[in-house]
């Protein structure tokens, strides 16, 4: 009980002074100037500040009293950062967040409940996915404002098809196609792989997870004991053990994107929001193809996204709405999705992202999510996410083992879930 009381105690420390002071606080990284308000806006990805800038135009436009500063920490770096801006009061006014984290800075004090705002402007939050809404709630309240979405799909290079002879990746495929598929599309003497299975980015095994009816937590508890969920993680397990991918320790310095990208693999699951990068790779963007991910027990992919958030120590709260509002609109969303780097929340704005890079047929990201689930998360989820490449490291760079692994980590992930209550 002790030893669960001081992680709990100090996971919650870097947001305790935010919590008791509020907005009433002189910190943070607001101002006012003759008359004109200055907030900020944090973030991590370069690829996002073009588009970004041009929405804070359109929003500084309508709100000539506001203007917006955007503050970009590269992401490695962004939750060390914020946790020491929160603490010190130099927070920005608003900021990303994304579900891995945000059960935590809203249990911490750090975010401001939207809710108040939300029905006193009569903002309909329903034009945003439904599971986008649920995944930036806690305990009931609203804690962010959605801005976008991501889903997974199965990418593919045409050109290493059309060498073996294969048909295109359709919505017909199952486990059983990627498997033969990948069999056929590797060739050791070209240094070519059918597909990379990367155990290093969770989201590529939570979707077969998905797909096989299995799940990573559910009620406080985990879900790496269940059968299904074992199935999932052999799925690609075994596409190790046959040398149809590379193992986890050939991918340790060469991620399975950039194998794809180099056209080293033939497949790859990957996120919709590295379309533009795909698309910035001359041979990619000349023969690069993406479908929805193959069927398992049923459909299943996992959906993600960004969220704007307000700290709970802006000295503008009302400004900070304002902008994280407008970040939730139809107009910003537009702008956005026109960019091309990412997929825009707001229903009906999603077509002009799948024709900005027409050469790919996006339109399959869209479809996916008549089957998405949300990504998994809880109120510390780096805590056990962390357990995830310790404990099934071995069977993932070939070792087999993947049974037991798994078991060994729900045991894990149990414990490390038992001491967030």
């Amino acid at each position: 009980m002790r030893r669960r009381s001081l992680l709990t105690g100090a996971l919650a420390a870097p947001f305790a002074a935010a919590a008791a002071t509020g907005c009433s606080s002189k910190g943070g990284s607001s101002r006012t100037s003759g008359g004109r308000t200055t907030i900020s806006y944090g973030m991590w990805d370069t690829l996002q500040v073009a588009g970004t800038e041009k929405i804070i135009k359109a929003f500084e436009a309508e709100h000539p009293g506001i203007s917006v500063q955007i503050q970009l920490t590269p992401f490695p770096s962004y939750w060390t950062t914020l946790k020491t801006a929160m603490r010190g009061g130099s927070a920005p006014d608003v900021f990303w967040m994304n579900a891995v984290n945000l059960q935590m800075y809203a249990e911490g004090g750090a975010l401001r409940p939207l809710d108040p705002f939300i029905e006193r402007d009569g903002f309909d939050m329903a034009v945003h996915p439904e599971e986008l809404l649920r995944m930036y709630s806690y305990k009931g309240t609203r804690f962010a404002m959605p801005k976008d979405f991501d889903t997974i799909g199965l990418w593919y290079n045409k050109e290493l098809f059309d060498k073996a002879g294969i048909k295109y990746p359709d919505d017909s495929w199952t486990w059983d196609t990627v498997r033969d598929a990948a069999a056929e599309l590797t060739d050791p003497r070209a240094g070519v792989h059918g597909i990379a299975a990367e155990m290093s980015r969770q989201y590529t095994y939570y979707n077969t997870i998905a797909q096989a009816g299995g799940y990573v937590i559910r009620d406080g508890r985990s879900g790496f004991a269940d059968e299904r969920t074992i199935e999932g993680l052999r799925f690609w397990t075994d596409l190790i053990d046959k040398g149809h991918s590379p193992s986890q320790s050939a991918m340790t310095d060469t991620r399975g994107r950039q194998l794809y990208l180099s056209e080293k693999v033939a497949m790859n699951y990957d996120l919709s929001a590295m379309a533009s990068q795909m698309y910035a790779a001359p041979a990619i963007k000349d023969h690069g193809g993406v479908a929805v991910l193959p069927e398992g027990r049923r459909r299943g992919t996992v959906i993600h996204g960004l969220a704007s958030a307000i700290s709970s120590k802006s000295e503008h709260p009302e400004a900070a709405w304002k902008f994280a509002k407008f970040m939730g609109s139809r107009k910003a969303a537009l702008i956005q999705a026109s960019e091309g780097v990412t997929i825009s929340s707001y229903a009906g704005t999603q077509d002009a992202w799948v024709k900005s890079m027409p050469e790919f047929g996006l339109g399959v990201f869209i479809d996916m999510l008549d089957y998405a689930v949300p990504y998994p998360a809880s109120r510390r989820t780096t805590v056990w996410e962390n357990l995830q490449p310790q404990l099934l490291g071995g069977p993932f760079t070939g070792k087999g083992g993947i049974e037991s692994a798994s078991r060994t980590l729900a045991r894990q992930m149990d414990l490390a879930l038992e001491q967030e209550k």
